[in-house]
């Protein structure tokens, strides 16, 4: 175990150098740049936007750019913001906890629900809850997100006064000044929209998957056996078939890992979630390219970590399963 952890840790290292190398050429690429924006917001000359380009480095030839970028990574440091001029690393911790929040909410939410759902329709094959169920799932995977929220803004936040539409607590409402109950009533109440939107979005693939890893094992020989032999139909369900077909869910439990930091930034930006995702949207749209380097290289870091995780839970879930 020790040896195969070690290798993967050495990919990770050069897949890590990869993702950076290819989204500071895929920013470089992309049209326009940091000085024109901001000279397009406050009419800057042509010599303003020069001096501008002159002074963050951005003139220099792309490898020189992105040598200066590694360097700096490599001492923990992932620069300053181009617009605000504030350490980036500040920037990210203090948007991450709203971040990390809501998607372990969103998360556990998903799993709570998606697996005795998948679980029960592939028991219950072809039963009306099978059939309502695959319905939900497939209107879940063909609707977009930002359409189910502005859905839930017209439907039920602008009928409900008491369910905000943006924002994370009222102003005012902070930890110690209120009491407990007060204080968690409000924060509950700005997570009700966020919630539903990521829960509905996740909810809809991971049914599907449960249920079809559920009745690959299902209608396997040893489950046939089991039932021979005399078992119980939840033993046969449970301690046999479940195990088994949790394997392909830890697999997606990996990549979920990852979606920890950018998995929301749909909802971040239509209800003006305070987290990184809205942080690396407005990056984007500004050109701030060391806010969208430092996100991306997180990013890759929390799927490489995520990865990991799901291949030693195998020996977990499955102890047959030898590294």
């Amino acid at each position: 175990m020790g040896r195969y952890v070690a290798s993967r840790l050495l990919q990770a290292l050069f897949l890590l150098v990869g993702v950076s190398i290819l989204t500071f050429s895929i920013i470089q690429l992309a049209p326009g740049s940091f000085a024109e924006m901001v000279g397009e917001t406050i009419d800057a000359t042509i010599e303003d936007r020069a001096r501008l380009t002159a002074l963050w480095g951005l003139d220099q030839p792309i490898h020189i750019q992105y040598w200066r970028w590694a360097q700096n990574m490599l001492r923990g440091n992932f620069g300053e913001s181009l617009v605000t001029a504030r350490p980036v690393f500040d920037m990210i911790v203090e948007r991450l906890p709203a971040t990390i929040v809501l998607n372990l909410i969103v998360i556990f939410l998903i799993y709570l629900i998606a697996l005795p759902i998948g679980i029960i329709s592939a028991v219950k094959q072809y039963s009306w809850f099978d059939h309502v169920m695959t319905f939900f799932a497939f209107v879940g995977s063909a609707m977009p997100g930002f359409f189910f929220a502005m859905m839930l803004i017209y439907y039920v936040a602008m009928r409900h006064e008491a369910i905000p539409i943006a924002g994370m607590a009222s102003i005012g409402v902070e930890w110690g000044q209120v009491p407990f109950m007060e204080w968690l009533v409000d924060r509950s109440r700005y997570l009700v929209l966020p919630l539903a939107v990521g829960v509905f979005g996740g909810l809809a693939g991971l049914v599907r998957f449960m249920r079809a890893s559920m009745l690959d094992e299902i209608n396997q020989d040893y489950v046939r056996t089991a039932r021979a032999k005399g078992l119980s139909e939840r033993v046969v369900v449970f301690k046999h078939a479940l195990r088994n077909s949790l394997l392909p869910i830890v697999t997606t439990l990996g990549f979920t890992f990852s979606g920890l930091l950018g998995g929301s930034i749909v909802i971040e930006s239509i209800f003006a979630w305070p987290g990184v995702g809205l942080l690396a949207l407005n990056a984007i749209f500004t050109r701030d390219y060391q806010v969208i380097m430092a996100f991306n290289l997180i990013g890759a870091f929390m799927l490489v970590v995520g990865m990991l995780l799901a291949d030693i839970l195998y020996v977990v879930v499955d102890p047959r399963i030898k590294y």
